[in-house]
């Protein structure tokens, strides 16, 4: 395969960028696109030119962390990461544009490369619950009906590699937020301080400026983990109930 491809370039974050054109020849089909753009920095590092700057790290599709935006769309063509995509997906000959997560909350630290820490901060404000230390309880002590158990664990498949927010035109991570809240408040472990866990992780979202959510979807159709929608439904009752309750 040969294609062209069209790559946001920046130096830094105070850099303006652009976009810059490279030409990748006879690129195999059964190629990962990450494989293929190894293949063109080592072409720019033969020429002496600066090799472009990508996040990755398991290849394996686990982590998240190699999400750029190609054609327009957060991870690709197929509902996958992007260390799982490959070229076979594209043909030969075909304009690839990519281009890194665009939102005021990830801002850009080199080439494709942003700062997700954000992501980090909002879990820091309430993804976790507060349990004694000691010995762990037998796994049957405390049950947990099968729907819940199983909407729990749905909710948190959720990578936190910010393709929500990167497909969102607000720029919202309330797909990612609601996954977090969703998955600790329906366990038994998660309860007692489920309302306060809602209110610190939206108050968290909005301070990191995340933008708010018109329920567009956009969110769910790229996620790589196919986090259902509703779960922001399921956070907005919790944040009724926090409301109401004072919490």
């Amino acid at each position: 395969m040969n294609i062209t491809l069209k790559i946001w370039r920046q130096a830094n974050p105070k850099d303006a960028g652009a976009m810059h054109e490279y030409q990748v020849h006879n690129v195999s089909e059964d190629s990962s696109f990450l494989e293929m753009l190894d293949i063109l920095n080592e072409e720019l590092f033969e020429a002496g030119e600066e090799p472009i700057a990508f996040d990755s790290d398991c290849r394996e599709g686990i982590c998240g962390q190699c999400g750029v935006v190609i054609n327009g769309v957060a991870h690709g063509p197929e509902v996958t990461t992007t260390c799982q995509l490959h070229m076979r997906s594209f043909n030969d000959g075909d304009t690839i544009t990519i281009e890194p997560w665009r939102s005021t909350a990830f801002p850009i630290l080199k080439d494709l490369v942003v700062d997700r820490s954000a992501l980090d901060r909002i879990i820091q404000a309430g993804g976790y619950i507060s349990v004694n230390t000691g010995a762990a309880p037998d796994a049957h002590a405390t049950p947990v009906p099968k729907q819940d158990a199983d909407r729990a664990f749905e909710a948190a498949a959720c990578i936190g590699c910010g393709a929500c927010v990167a497909a969102c035109p607000n720029a919202s991570a309330m797909l990612f937020t609601s996954a977090k809240v969703t998955h600790l408040n329906l366990l038994p472990q998660g309860k007692p301080e489920n309302l306060k866990r809602v209110k610190n992780m939206l108050n968290q979202h909005d301070a990191e400026g995340f933008g708010t959510c018109t329920n567009i979807g956009e969110c769910a159709a790229v996620c790589p983990k196919q986090i259902p929608l509703d779960v922001i439904s399921t956070l907005n009752r919790q944040l009724g109930k926090a409301v109401l309750k004072g919490v």
